[in-house]
C-alpha cells in the first residue's frame, strides 16, 4: 500500500489532519505526521521527515504532502523518483484524497493524481 506522510510547519497541525484523514480512510491506512522540529518547535526537519517516510513505506511508494513555504523545499530534499514523490496539493484536502486513494489499494501515480485533483474541489 502507497504510504502518505504530512509535512507541516506544527507537530500538532499534522496529526490533526492525519486522525482526520485516518478517521476517513481507515485506521489501517499508511499515514503519518511529520510536524515540527524533533525538539518539538514550528518548522521542518528533514530528519522527521525522514523518519516518517520509513514508517509508512510499504515498498509501494510514499507521497509527501507539505503545508507551505520550507515545508515544500525540504519534502524535496526526499524526492525519489518512482518512490517518493511531493505533491502540489491543498494540506487537508490532498490528504484525505490521497489517503482513501492509498486505502483502496491504488498504485502510486493513482495515489498522486487523487491529492493533485484536490486543486479543483469547490466548497460552493
Amino acid at each position: 500500500m502507497v504510504g502518505v506522510v504530512l509535512v507541516s510547519h506544527s507537530a500538532g497541525l499534522a496529526a490533526e489532519t492525519v486522525a482526520l484523514a485516518r478517521g476517513i480512510a481507515g485506521e489501517d491506512v499508511p499515514v503519518a505526521a511529520a510536524g515540527g522540529t524533533w525538539e518539538g518547535g514550528l518548522g521542518t526537519s528533514v530528519d522527521v521527515i525522514e523518519a516518517a517516510v520509513r514508517g509508512v513505506d510499504q515498498g509501494d511508494g510514499v507521497v509527501l504532502i507539505p503545508d507551505l513555504g520550507s515545508s515544500v523545499l525540504t519534502a524535496r530534499l526526499l524526492e525519489d523518483a518512482g518512490r517518493v514523490v511531493v505533491a502540489d496539493v491543498p494540506f487537508v484536502e490532498g490528504a484525505i484524497a490521497a489517503a482513501v486513494t492509498a486505502g483502496a489499494g491504488s498504485p502510486l501515480a493513482e495515489v498522486l493524481a487523487a491529492a493533485e485533483e484536490a486543486r479543483t474541489y469547490r466548497k460552493l
